[in-house]
């Protein structure tokens, strides 16, 4: 009998977290569509909530102001970095190995994210925000490089090439928005990284 109760049980949080699961999803994706069809600021969190089909007070259950929506869909992009890092063989030299993380996480650069880019970009309130993200990133980088290489977290080279590598990638973000439709968006990082190489002889 006891087997059953905690069975019912561990269904029942079950459900409730994939119920939630999906509600995060629907306001994120609904929020999404209505700031790039409309505009971020012209979009209110009560034309996010009807969008999502969820009281204004369920919503904030979820996310605290349309910033924080925004930068939920990049909130996987720190895991993303330091699976590409251990993706690549340990024996590789640091600069290859994040030139070659980073043109990997491109190549599956999902077609909305340039959208999403020119929205952070072009509104102030969210491009601040953007900028954090980059430190955090930078700290992420930096350590999943040191622990591929076996070397101490706060490895000098590590941490130098973390903060040139994101640098590289600020530039290579804002050449692909100013770019064509279709550019690849690795193509600007690849060339900054053969500078970078010949500069440095």
């Amino acid at each position: 009998m006891q087997d059953v109760q905690e069975y019912k049980s561990s269904s029942s949080a079950g459900l409730r977290e994939r119920k939630r699961a999906e509600t995060h999803a629907r306001i994120q994706a609904e929020a999404m569509r209505l700031f790039l069809e409309r505009g971020f600021e012209a979009t209110t969190l009560d034309d996010v909530a009807a969008a999502a089909e969820v009281s204004r007070r369920t919503l904030f259950h979820y996310f605290g102001s349309k910033e924080e929506i925004v930068f939920s869909t990049k909130a996987g992009f720190p895991d993303r970095i330091r699976a590409a890092i251990a993706a690549r063989p340990a024996d590789e030299p640091l600069l290859d190995m994040v030139e070659n993380a980073l043109t990997d996480m491109a190549s599956g650069t999902d077609p909305r994210a340039r959208a999403l880019a020119r929205l952070i970009r072009d509104t102030p309130s969210l491009r601040a925000g953007d900028q954090a993200k980059y430190e955090t990133i930078e700290r992420v980088l930096a350590t999943a490089l040191a622990e591929r290489k076996g070397l101490a977290p706060d490895d000098i080279d590590c941490w130098i090439t973390a903060a040139t590598a994101i640098g590289i990638l600020k530039l290579s973000m804002q050449a692909w928005l100013d770019g064509a439709p279709d550019d690849d968006p690795a193509t600007f990082g690849r060339a900054a990284f053969a500078a970078l190489r010949r500069m440095a002889r």
